[in-house]
């Protein structure tokens, strides 16, 4: 029985005892997460003491300490010392001290208003007289004209595949999820950047991979650091962003990913090529992707097609043959198969030239609202796109930490994002990123980076 007792002693949050099944520390921390989630436990709620929570449910204290560890972690929870653990806000909810009209520049949306030619291909696929048959579990890795349609479309990235070494994912954030949990075993090291996507972040610690951080510079990852780590720690895989890299924007040379390829190929790395070509730059004869340099290494995921439309959940990528079995037997598990009818609309998008017209037109939208940033702060680091959806802007010795910081600038009308989302360093040091192509309207941005500025001048 616990030692103390609360018959008279509130506790912010009190999960129900007979739900913490074995290993306790998760099952605490599912509850917690299924409470703040379901609206249960309101952003901005002060979490019981972790001694308290564990003596009130007779568990031992690093099991509670664990459990906050974990939704830490998954950033559902924060601490602020001397202060508590808190409830994170969680993004599109309604947060303390605005009325909800939050200017957006922390997500990226890829100039979603822009809606038109989507709404035009459903409209069409409608129509088509073999719809009925799109609505089964057949081809779990696409249809084969989906495919073949995703083949052709990576041609202009130099990836040269066929349809069947081509699958359909749900989104990009799906493919690498997938190839971290077929490619790669418990326990084995991918090398990245410093900086680097932050999804893949949170994927490799559910599927208890470690992340090695790699040195870089303007152009990218330094080959002779990612040599070294390799000699150093073993690693098996590698992880890129070639193009417009999240969250820096830095884009690698040709002669870059020359070394880098030599390095993964003397190692035999498995590299995921995560590419974000079709939406920062315009191509041109002297580009040639990982992937055609290591053609039996390398996944190619085709992350353009993001910024057709982020709300269809389609991501082609492109594999060699032996990564074939566990690859597609764990898409099948994973989701059975990609929505039909929005690999059919990314299909007819670039079938019907759509999707070409769509990327040029956010491109020169993306050129417009870069000139804006560096208008606002012509101290930031160029991009390594002129075309680049987001900007990433470092902070000169700041006083607070980069929660506090986005919490007090949610407080101001504007939701940005701090380095320690992107980082897989103890110390992440100090920078936004901003989505500078997610606000509506010139306007909108301009008017949310002005508050940024204000805020880091005070």
């Amino acid at each position: 029985m616990p030692t103390n007792s609360f018959e008279t002693f509130h506790l912010s949050w009190i999960p129900e005892k007979k739900q913490l099944t074995k290993p306790c520390y998760l099952a605490l921390a599912n509850a917690l997460e299924a409470d703040i989630l379901s609206g249960k436990l309101a952003a901005g709620t002060r979490l019981p003491p972790q001694r308290e929570l564990a003596d009130y449910l007779d568990i031992n204290f690093t099991t509670v300490t664990r459990a906050y560890t974990l939704c830490r972690e998954r950033k559902l929870i924060y601490g602020e010392v001397g202060r508590g653990t808190y409830v994170s806000p969680l993004p599109g909810t309604t947060r303390p001290g605005n009325t909800g009209n939050v200017i957006e520049l922390g997500i990226v949306n890829g100039f979603d208003h822009l809606r038109a030619p989507v709404i035009e291909a459903t409209a069409q696929l409608l129509q088509k007289s073999y719809l009925n048959q799109l609505y089964s579990y057949a081809e779990p890795a696409g249809h084969l004209h989906q495919r073949a349609a995703g083949a052709h479309w990576m041609t202009q990235m130099d990836v040269r595949t066929d349809s069947e070494h081509t699958a359909i994912f749900s989104g990009a954030q799906n493919a690498i999820s997938t190839a971290l949990l077929s490619l790669f075993r418990i326990g084995d090291k991918m090398a990245v950047d410093e900086y680097t996507y932050s999804n893949l972040i949170g994927t490799a610690k559910l599927s208890h991979i470690q992340l090695i951080p790699v040195k870089g510079d303007e152009s990218g990852m330094l080959p002779d650091h990612l040599d070294f780590l390799c000699q150093k720690h073993r690693i098996r895989g590698l992880f890129l962003m070639p193009n417009c890299a999240n969250p820096t924007t830095r884009t690698l040379t040709e002669q870059r990913k020359d070394a880098l390829a030599d390095t993964a190929q003397k190692f035999g790395l498995t590299v995921i090529e995560d590419d974000n070509t079709g939406a920062s730059v315009p191509l041109a004869n002297s580009y040639h992707s990982l992937f055609s340099r290591l053609p039996e290494q390398t996944l190619y995921i085709c992350n353009a097609t993001m910024a057709l439309c982020s709300g269809l959940r389609v991501a082609f990528a492109a594999f060699p043959e032996k990564f074939r079995p566990q690859l597609l037997e764990a898409l099948f598990h994973l989701n059975i198969k990609t929505s039909s009818l929005d690999a059919e609309i990314m299909t007819e998008l670039i079938l019907s030239g759509k999707a070409k017209k769509i990327l040029e037109q956010k491109r020169f939208l993306a050129e417009e609202r870069n000139k804006i940033f560096d208008r606002i702060f012509p101290q930031a680091p160029a991009p390594g796109s002129k075309g680049a959806f987001f900007r990433w802007l470092p902070l000169q010795n700041p006083c607070k930490s980069g929660m506090d910081m986005e919490r007090d600038l949610r407080d101001m009308g504007v939701n940005v994002y701090h380095a320690y989302r992107f980082t897989v360093n103890r110390n992440p040091g100090h920078f936004f990123r901003f989505a500078i192509s997610s606000p509506e309207t010139n306007e909108a941005l301009a008017q949310g980076l002005d508050t940024v500025r204000r805020y880091l001048e005070q």
